[in-house]
């Protein structure tokens, strides 16, 4: 089968091109390869991918309409994963313009490659980010998720209903993954958890925002991962129990849901942090700061949906997933990873 993945060289996209190639998948993959963080981080998980004779890979932006369309056209994919966007609550904040082009001109882009292929199946990233103002915990899928505190969280939910738009008006089967904090191996720098090994190693101080009094269902990749190329396996179908007059938000009579990824074991901040402390056997100095803009006190998700629909749900717990995590990063450090 050949596979377009978006994002082939962000953290998960080189995770989930991997998987697919290891199964014996045609992997075309693009990113645009963006200094949001060191490029050279992206360069080197795409030459884990480069050995391959069944990957291919064009540097290109998702928001590039010509390029995208002439894409599908030359590439022919039967399925796509779309992974690339431009990351970063706080980043959406400080640079709208940028999330707008990649997270909902790029998505546009996806979406009307998809209906010219007519592809078998589109799966996509969401996030936790799109539950916004929503407080009450665990996340389920049907939760109200109209009150985003990011613009980030607004492009997210924008994508959904677009997606739901196309699975509607042309039959494209399209899935949404929520996904909630994840970290592991070839994560994103500027991600919690890689910043604050990075800054106990260095002995910098970390920054704690609300003071430290955050909770996060921090999700292992390698889970993240099976739950995409599962669900890429299992096409959406129109929900045969949809009704119109109490309709629910994630499934419907057009083939489209939308599934939480996460483990629904949210943990408080400060308890990740003494577990990183133990693994790495160093105190981390601590900076409390306040809240800042577009965050959320606190994740958890509701896995229910999703191991019924696949039969599975991460699981890997936070400690196992750190030391996993640690163990690629110390060589990864060591060898003069910059990032």
């Amino acid at each position: 089968m050949k596979i377009l993945v978006t994002g082939a060289a962000g953290f998960i996209g080189m995770q989930v091109a991997a998987r697919l190639l290891a199964r014996g998948d045609q992997v075309v993959g693009i990113d645009n390869l963006n200094d949001y963080y060191d490029p050279a981080l992206k360069h080197a998980r795409l030459a884990q991918l480069r050995p391959h004779a069944a990957f291919s890979f064009e540097r290109l932006a998702v928001e590039d309409t010509a390029g995208m369309a002439a894409l599908f056209e030359r590439e022919a994919p039967q399925r796509v994963v779309h992974l690339a966007a431009q990351v970063g609550v706080r980043h959406s904040v400080r640079a709208p313009q940028s999330s707008a082009a990649s997270n909902l001109q790029g998505f546009v882009n996806i979406l009307e490659g998809c209906r010219a292929l007519r592809v078998e199946h589109l799966v996509y990233a969401s996030s936790s980010s799109v539950y916004g103002a929503n407080a009450k915990l665990p996340y389920v899928e049907d939760h109200g998720v109209d009150h985003p505190v990011s613009l980030y969280a607004a492009t997210k939910r924008a994508n959904e209903l677009m997606a739901h738009a196309y699975s509607h008006l042309f039959r494209i089967p399209t899935t949404g993954a929520r996904f909630f904090t994840v970290y592991g191996p070839w994560g994103r720098p500027d991600m919690a958890l890689f910043k604050f090994t990075r800054a106990i190693l260095e002995d910098q101080p970390i920054e704690l925002y609300n003071e430290g009094q955050m909770v996060r269902d921090f999700t292992f990749v390698d889970d993240v991962v099976e739950a995409i190329v599962r669900l890429l396996d299992k096409p959406a179908t129109p929900a045969p129990q949809f009704d119109r007059l109490n309709p629910d938000p994630v499934e419907s009579d057009a083939p489209f849901r939308v599934f939480n990824v996460g483990g629904g074991r949210p943990l408080p901040l400060l308890e990740v942090v003494e577990t990183l402390e133990r693994i790495l056997g160093r105190k981390a100095r601590r900076t409390l700061m306040p809240m800042q803009a577009g965050d959320v006190l606190a994740t958890g998700a509701s896995p229910d949906r999703l191991h019924d629909w696949i039969g599975t749900a991460p699981e890997t717990p936070v400690e196992e997933g750190l030391r996993r995590f640690v163990d690629w990063y110390l060589p990864w450090r060591q060898a003069g990873g910059s990032a």
